[in-house]
């Protein structure tokens, strides 16, 4: 595999049908299967800025959209962070 590096905006609306008190989770969830298919992963790795991004309205109430950079190496470890402040959407 070849290294890659992409920006996407995910989008987290369907946590929203999980359980209230299981939707952050849901939405890492998502977050780990939208890069598998994406990226085409063998493994995901999310840095913990996005975690706390998720996380910072607390369990009931995560972002209904994220823009993330997903960088993939020729292992095929997909690595999930936020992008540069310069290409925040």
């Amino acid at each position: 595999m070849e290294e890659l590096t992409r920006t996407y905006i995910v989008p987290l609306g369907v946590v929203y049908e999980a359980a209230p008190y299981r939707r952050a989770k849901k939405a890492v969830i998502v977050i780990r299967e939208f890069a598998t298919r994406h990226m085409k992963a063998r493994q995901v790795s999310i840095d913990t800025e996005v975690n706390e991004l998720i996380w910072a309205r607390g369990i009931k109430h995560p972002p209904r959209r994220v823009t993330l950079e997903m960088e993939r190496d020729e292992d095929g470890v997909v690595k999930v962070r936020l992008p540069p402040e310069s290409e925040k959407v």
